[in-house]
């Protein structure tokens, strides 16, 4: 297990609007750029972070102090 790497991950997930929003989309995708930026997960690791309601991860986030939180500016944007 590469508990380090959940913990960053779990962390990612909760205080960074747009990796959120880009796992909730596509967990499968998120997870291999993840992976691909170094950090090791191992198949259960990922399954059992796919197998979670996806609706867990918003409601946690909102629940953490704005000011920890990574804002997701672009969706912000008036075009």
């Amino acid at each position: 297990m590469a508990q380090r790497s959940i913990e960053v991950l779990i962390g990612r997930l909760l205080t960074d609007e747009a990796f959120r929003a880009a796992f909730l989309k596509n967990p499968s995708t998120a997870l291999q750029i993840f992976r691909e930026a170094g950090h090791e997960l191992t198949p259960l690791e990922i399954t059992a972070l796919t197998a979670m309601p996806s609706e867990l991860w918003n409601e946690v986030a909102d629940e953490i102090d704005p000011r920890l939180q990574k804002a997701n500016l672009a969706k912000d944007r008036i075009d």
